[in-house]
């Protein structure tokens, strides 16, 4: 019992009071494989590699799982906060709370051990933040997938871009939400599409469902899950888990923030340091190995980087090089790599991304070989320009063929052959881009030679719509000034008379009627013809040429 008045020692944690993992020493040049052995044998959750910096168990263990054990440790390694082993406990906890994974403690120049993260808890309320970047309708919609979630034993948490950009204080800009829910998603998904008079579609095997609800919005709730990745470039194998590990699968720290949603509070779980990325404005990959897991990462780094403003970190870009240095990943699908260079084409920043892209070499993952030259990097940040350019003079340009063009020109033939294989190209689209590699210079000597603007237009209607765009997008000044006059002068050319007008005149069915709206819509362009009456007047000579030829 206590005795009153009676002076007790205050007892202060320090750092080493909280040591809960061993660390052990490797050689920097150790492999990954060989040191994910050496900590499971000596039961240590970090390695330390001198000067290199700290390598996690795991990190270790995942270079043996994906098939490249072989790396140097170091090349692993990630910077940890250390601290001495006196250090007071709120230390600990405040690097705990940035983000950090684990810390080290040392005593002296020794590691005594580390303090590992503990399991994500809700911190602040992102209540404020949501009443910024949602309507009433987005909070009561996340409050009434929350209330059907604890109503069915789980747990609900909104992920994604729609935490990343209220942090960061942006209006939401669309009606879709990402939810994870630790338990049934498709339990809570069911209920949400019979509470709300939703659509509903499931995906049983990636543990997802979709709920499409009446006023446009859609609802995307996911099963809380970990992830497994077999070989590089693969699609993961999947695994219901807790939100913390959920959060620790995904690409870059500003991703992997959840607000719960259960209990109406809106707390934010920020286990990994997202919030002050965000405030960095930095996009940093969660473990060294997050490119080789999946390549396609470094596009999304790309569109995000851009979209946001944001700077991958050094670290990260180190990462990433790592990634492109071990090209080919050949479980990676070109169908994969083409969706996310499609996404970049659809955002207003794609130049910058595609650019961002050219000089980090990222296009390694489409043929190792492939080289970025600057005039490549220049032509990808005015390829946007150039499907502008398409869409508003209605030529329907696809925008990969126009950026496989720019892709696989001015590289060696086979490594543009194997550029054009990367991006899965085949039949009548890859015909179209050779043809327009292919005949570049012939079709520009032709629209530059021709004496008459229908002659132009002629050539132009050979070569294309993506051979028009590759023109645009290679040629100099004064070849797109000449592409432009004929685009825009190509709508005047076309004949008031259609086919039953010209046979009404007396023009034959069959080929006839081709030839003489052919030639109306040269007369047209050349300025021979003005008007209707005058399109009645030529058919009308036409017709008597046609006679006296016959």
């Amino acid at each position: 019992m206590a005795r009153r008045a009676h002076a007790y020692p205050q007892v202060t944690p320090t750092a080493a009071d909280l040591v809960d993992g061993a660390v052990v020493t490797a050689p920097p040049t150790l492999a990954a494989a060989d040191a994910a052995r050496l900590a499971r044998r000596r039961n240590a959750e970090v390695l330390g590699t001198g000067g290199a910096g700290w390598v996690l168990r795991e990190d270790a263990s995942r270079a043996e799982a994906l098939g490249v054990g072989h790396l140097a440790v170091r090349r692993l390694a990630r910077r940890l906060p250390v601290v001495t082993a006196r250090a007071p406990e709120v230390t600990v906890r405040r690097h705990l709370a940035a983000g950090a994974l684990a810390v080290v403690v040392v005593r002296g120049r020794l590691p005594l051990g580390v303090v590992r993260r503990p399991p994500p808890s809700a911190s602040l309320s992102m209540r404020a933040h949501f009443e910024r970047s949602l309507d009433d309708e987005g909070r009561e919609l996340l409050g009434t997938v929350g209330r059907l979630a604890a109503a069915h034993g789980a747990h609900a948490f909104a992920v994604g871009g729609l935490v990343r950009d209220a942090w960061l204080g942006e209006r939401a800009q669309h009606h879709d939400l990402d939810v994870v829910v630790e338990g049934d998603a498709g339990l809570v998904a069911r209920a949400l599409a019979d509470a709300r008079g939703g659509t509903l579609v499931e995906h049983e095997r990636f543990l997802t469902a979709s709920v499409g609800l009446p006023d446009g919005r859609r609802v995307d709730v996911v099963t809380a899950r970990s992830e497994r990745y077999e070989e590089p470039g693969t699609l993961p194998l999947v695994m219901p888990a807790a939100i913390g590990q959920d959060l620790r699968r995904r690409d870059f720290s500003v991703n992997a923030m959840a607000v719960e949603l259960s209990t109406g509070t809106f707390g934010l779980l920020d286990p990994l340091g997202g919030a002050a990325d965000v405030g960095r404005r930095r996009l940093r990959v969660l473990h060294p190995l997050s490119f080789v897991e999946d390549p396609t990462r470094i596009f999304r780094a790309a569109r995000y980087a851009a979209r946001l403003g944001f700077v991958l970190d050094a670290w990260s870009a180190r990462c990433r090089a790592l990634a492109l240095e071990l090209v080919p990943f050949t479980a990676l699908s070109p169908a994969r790599i083409v969706a996310e260079l499609e996404r970049i084409l659809a955002e207003p920043t794609a130049a910058d991304a595609l650019g961002g892209l050219a000089r980090a070499g990222a296009f390694r993952l489409l043929t190792p070989r492939h080289r970025a030259r600057q005039v490549t990097v220049a032509r990808l940040q005015a390829l946007p320009a150039t499907l502008a350019w398409a869409r508003a003079n209605s030529l329907t340009v696809p925008p990969l063929e126009p950026l496989a063009a720019v892709l696989a020109a001015d590289q060696p033939a086979d490594v543009a052959a194997a550029t054009l294989r990367g991006l899965g190209l085949s039949g009548a689209p890859l015909g179209r881009v050779r043809d327009a590699l292919a005949t570049m210079a012939a079709t520009q000597a032709r629209v530059a030679s021709a004496r008459r603007p229908s002659e132009a237009a002629h050539a132009l209607r050979e070569a294309g719509p993506t051979t028009a765009a590759w023109l645009h997008l290679a040629g100099d000044a004064a070849d797109r000034a000449r592409l432009t006059r004929l685009v825009e002068a190509e709508p005047s050319g076309r004949p008031s008379l259609g086919g039953e007008a010209v046979m009404a005149l007396g023009v034959a069915r069959g080929p006839a009627v081709a030839a003489v709206l052919g030639a109306l819509r040269d007369a047209r362009l050349d300025g021979e013809v003005h008007d209707r009456a005058g399109e009645i007047d030529y058919v009308k000579a036409w017709l008597q040429n046609m006679t006296k030829e016959g």
